[in-house]
């Protein structure tokens, strides 16, 4: 079944005018608001009264505004931006979760969701299962009578699994859980909401920015979620106080016009360079190409007019050729050789020795995360031609290549 669902055009429906009818709301910097009325601040202390603003840890008009953008393109009521994609990651599950609540998460979550879960929650009295979400029968048999939640990515890091969202969701409305997608890998391929999920997490640092500039997260859920998160006596996002500045909430607001564009140019880059290196005889990851496990359930859920997104996986037989290929490929100019992804030109990592660290190496590999593995987040910029010819004479020389 193919996705019904525009993000595109919720996206153009969205429209916010600035001060005097300009085309682009302002972007409000008030750290504080003035009440008119001093019985109305305190009705806002005491939560019976919404919709003001209050102080900027509790809500500005300008984040607001992405905020709902973002909600619109996410196909959910309501969403709140934070100062990162771990923020929105710990203030929901904080805000979710007590002492004796039990968690089944993906094991090949990003490595920094896993320590949080592993390392913070567990200190928290909770309990985390980590599971292959591509056995469901694994994921029904770590059903408690506790589980308060179910966390996925719709994309994991870095293998590119993609779980069945349908089955997630059905397994998560029989048990009374919550279904929790980090839709950081997909926006726009990807709608989690169409297929069940209640909330919906973003790194903002990613895709969304696009120019790894900028370090921001959100979340986006009900409209009951997201005022509970900005409750000013309960809300874990007003009392953690990771606040998205609304400078940074203004540019986000600017960039998602163009995020279609720039994921159709990710997906088709991407897509390039995953066929021409399978052709050449390299074991790649890449979520279009049939040989990925996940592929099947890719074409089923993911909307078709963007792609399969800028993520590539490389296994590059040991960890050895791995640095050394990456480091070729910084010197050649084929791409730099850092973390994070979504950039518009190409960044390389080894995600055990970086972004995956944290999880524990026999975790590792159970999931068939090996040490050999490159992950390459693959920009759009100079000419396609050009940069396969610098990646296959690097490729070559470490004898990668049939």
């Amino acid at each position: 079944m193919k996705s019904v669902f525009d993000p595109n055009q919720a996206l153009r429906n969205v429209q916010d005018f600035g001060e005097e009818g300009g085309v682009v709301p302002v972007i409000d910097v008030a750290a504080t608001s003035t009440f008119l009325d001093p019985e109305d601040m305190e009705k806002t202390f005491r939560g019976e009264r919404a919709g003001c603003y209050l102080y900027s840890r509790h809500q500005n008009p300008t984040v607001q505004a992405f905020s709902k953008k973002l909600a619109a393109m996410e196909n959910l009521p309501s969403a709140v931006g934070v100062a990162s994609g771990l923020a929105a990651i710990a203030c929901t599950l904080d805000q979710l979760l007590k002492a004796g609540d039990h968690v089944i998460s993906s094991a090949n979550v990003y490595g920094g969701t896993y320590a949080f879960m592993a390392n913070i929650l567990s200190k928290r009295g909770v309990e985390v299962s980590f599971v292959d979400q591509n056995n469901l029968s694994e994921v029904k048999k770590a059903l408690k009578p506790s589980t308060k939640i179910i966390y996925t990515e719709s994309m994991s890091n870095p293998l590119l699994s993609v779980p069945d969202l349908r089955q997630l969701s059905a397994i998560s409305k029989s048990a009374n859980t919550k279904l929790i997608v980090d839709n950081t890998f997909t926006p726009l391929i990807v709608n989690p909401a169409q297929y069940g999920a209640d909330v919906v997490i973003h790194s903002a640092t990613k895709f969304l920015s696009g120019a790894s500039d900028m370090i921001a997260g959100v979340v986006a859920g009900s409209t009951d979620f997201i005022n509970s998160l900005l409750d000013v006596n309960t809300g874990s996002i007003m009392l953690n106080g990771p606040v998205m500045d609304a400078r940074l909430a203004h540019e986000l607001y600017l960039r998602l016009d163009h995020l279609p564009l720039r994921m159709k140019a990710h997906s088709e880059t991407a897509y390039f360079f995953a066929s021409k290196m399978e052709e050449a005889g390299l074991r790649v990851l890449y979520p279009a190409l049939k040989s990925h496990p996940s592929h099947d359930i890719f074409k089923e859920i993911a909307n078709p007019e963007y792609g399969a997104g800028g993520v590539l996986t490389l296994d590059c037989q040991t960890k050895e050729k791995a640095r050394v290929l990456a480091k070729k490929l910084q010197d050649e100019r084929f791409g730099l050789y850092a973390v994070s992804l979504g950039f518009s030109r190409t960044l390389m990592s080894c995600p055990s020795l970086s972004t995956s660290s944290e999880i524990p190496e026999e975790e590792r590999k159970k999931s068939g995360m090996t040490d050999s593995l490159l992950r390459l987040s693959v920009g759009y910029t100079g000419d396609k031609q050009t940069m396969w010819e610098r990646f296959y004479n690097c490729a070559q020389s470490l004898s990668l290549l049939k």
